[in-house]
């Protein structure tokens, strides 16, 4: 097993296992970025994600792909988007071996930590996170606002070099 950076010729596989762990978490329609976005998004003039790919015999059979969120509490850390093993090889330490990949990178980087995200019934996940001495947060509540959202399609106030005041 080659554990190895992604290259921009990896990305056609890394969305076919995003669709995959989409089908996994019971939202495979909810994959909706196109190959081009994805791979300017990683590999153009400014990245904004970059990945660790698990490799056998030439195919890519796994990934996790990560990049640097900023807390005001503790400063630049790494934000662990999606670690994805297909389903014929887990259970083989694959996960392992990119999450342990990952560490080193963000130690490298002199970054502060990791943090994630782990849906509540994803027991085999939850599980593999324990054996890290993960801290869970059940205290905050995921927000999110979509660019198909009425508020985010309809809000026309221009604030481009504007300064203003809220009461």
């Amino acid at each position: 097993m080659k554990i190895r950076r992604a290259f921009k010729e990896d990305c056609p596989r890394l969305l076919e296992l995003i669709k995959e762990l989409a089908t996994y978490e019971k939202a495979p329609d909810e994959v909706t970025i196109s190959l081009a976005h994805f791979e300017e998004s990683g590999f153009g003039t400014t990245p904004v994600w970059w990945a660790f790919v698990a490799e056998e015999a030439g195919v890519v059979v796994g990934f996790a792909l990560y990049y640097i969120r900023y807390s005001t509490w503790k400063g630049q850390r790494m934000y662990l988007e999606d670690i994805v093993v297909t389903e014929s090889m887990r259970r083989q330490g694959i996960g392992k071996l990119l999450f342990d990949r990952l560490i080193e990178e963000a130690k490298e980087r002199n970054l502060n930590g990791i943090v994630w995200q782990v849906l509540e019934w994803n027991e085999p996940a939850i599980l593999f996170y324990k054996k890290y001495q993960a801290t869970f947060d059940g205290e905050w509540v995921n927000c999110s606002l979509d660019a198909t959202s009425t508020k985010f399609r309809t809000s026309s106030q221009n604030f481009s070099d504007s300064i203003f005041m809220i009461d």
